[in-house]
């Protein structure tokens, strides 16, 4: 998905800023332009990330004509961030690591104290 953002100028004594209209509260900044796109990039994925977590639909980024016009961005730059949204599929994937056998009859022990598989233990513990 390809969100639009809009860049505060910033310069010598202030950082760029950075807001993504489509995304309430995601905002980020940096030193330069190059540096502020790349914390956008880095905001938006962890907004996104958050709002998985927390059951949330995720919004559609809206045409960044329809941006461009809202006087609260006037003299505000504007850029486009592109979020591989594969990244955030919750599709289950089989996967095969090697673990220690002590460490895995500790994460086993875990699981089923908590009356959870191992996987399901796994995954709650990587989310935490």
């Amino acid at each position: 998905m390809k969100y639009p953002i809009a860049i505060e100028p910033g310069d010598k004594t202030h950082a760029f800023g950075v807001v993504v209209p489509d995304l309430p509260g995601c905002f980020s900044a940096g030193d330069t332009l190059d540096e502020a796109m790349d914390n956008a990039k880095e905001a938006i994925e962890l907004w996104l990330d958050a709002a998985l977590d927390d059951n949330e639909a995720i919004p559609s980024p809206h045409p960044l004509d329809e941006h461009r016009d809202n006087p609260e961005f006037s003299g505000w730059i504007w850029a486009v961030v592109d979020v591989d949204m594969a990244t955030f599929s919750d599709k289950v994937e089989r996967v095969n690591i090697t673990l220690p056998a002590r460490i895995l009859r500790r994460i086993d022990a875990a699981a089923m104290a908590a009356g959870e598989s191992r996987s399901g233990y796994i995954a709650r513990c990587a989310l935490r």
